[in-house]
């Protein structure tokens, strides 16, 4: 009995993650991810009483996954502008591949509570910043706090560009990290030279 408890919980935020990510939170109900997961009212309603509740539990799944990427993106000894780097090129990747990211990043922008998806990758860019700027990688007029601003506008670009994608079918796929790679190849054309 627990198993199935198990599966029919994981079907339910699988089917949320889809709807959320493709209708929003506002735009989602509760009937329409019942429906999506092919389970009944009262099977939704026994493992999560509200919407809110269902959010949530997308949002943990979607940053579980997005930490578990960040730390594999990341090698402690590298030079911390190609671990920058790196961690944007696979963040862009995971929210292309993941609707319970995508949706953890659209559902983090548009309701209260729940766990911030940018809490998953953000501290892990902090640090990065921090070592490109104390090994003295980074120029003085590189600022942290613009190089962080720089960060989260590319990382919220990627998922624009992957949303904007996945609306219109009729329109060629989106390399989104090739788009970012060569966005840093021109920020950093002062910094390498």
């Amino acid at each position: 009995m627990q198993e199935r408890a198990v599966r029919t919980r994981s079907a339910l935020v699988r089917a949320a993650a889809r709807a959320f990510d493709r209708n929003g939170y506002d735009g989602t109900s509760l009937s329409q991810i019942r429906a999506a997961a092919e389970m009944s009212m009262g099977a939704l309603t026994f493992h999560f009483a509200t919407k809110g509740e269902l959010a949530d539990a997308v949002q943990d799944e979607g940053w579980i996954l997005t930490e578990a990427r960040v730390r594999d993106a990341l090698t402690p000894a590298g030079d911390p502008v190609d671990g920058l780097v790196a961690l944007t090129l696979a963040l862009a990747a995971l929210m292309e591949e993941e609707p319970m990211v995508r949706s953890a990043a659209r559902l983090t922008r548009e309701r209260a509570g729940g766990r911030a998806w940018t809490s998953a990758w953000r501290p892990a860019a902090h640090a990065l910043i921090e070592r490109a700027r104390a090994s003295g990688v980074l120029p003085p007029v590189a600022r942290p706090e613009v190089v962080a601003d720089l960060v989260s506008h590319l990382i919220v670009g990627a998922e624009a560009q992957i949303r904007a994608s996945a609306a219109d079918a009729g329109r060629p796929a989106v390399d989104v990290g090739g788009q970012l790679a060569r966005i840093w190849d021109l920020v950093l054309l002062p910094v390498r030279g």
